[in-house]
């Protein structure tokens, strides 16, 4: 079983989202998201890949923060970009 070393170098909490409502670049662009990650890194709140313009993946190459979790609610499943696997 694949495993990530990328958890390790999380905060032992997750930050607070930096935009509670929605994806931060949509919000300022006027466009749509269909699912919404949070950075486990800083907090940013960015659209999954699946929405037109997959801002949480344009962070993750942009700052190079690994790891994200879900932001729907009801879901609490993490995601390495990295390593590509559900941590």
């Amino acid at each position: 079983m694949a495993t990530c070393e990328h958890v390790k170098s999380l905060p032992d909490a997750a930050p607070e989202p930096r935009t509670p409502q929605g994806c931060e670049e949509c919000l300022k662009e006027g466009t749509r998201w269909v699912h919404l990650r949070l950075c486990l890194s800083c907090g940013h709140v960015g659209c999954c890949d699946s929405s037109p313009m997959r801002h949480a993946s344009e962070h993750f190459r942009a700052e190079g923060h690994p790891v994200v979790r879900s932001f729907e609610p009801g879901e609490d499943w993490r995601w390495c970009f990295v390593d590509e696997l559900i941590v």
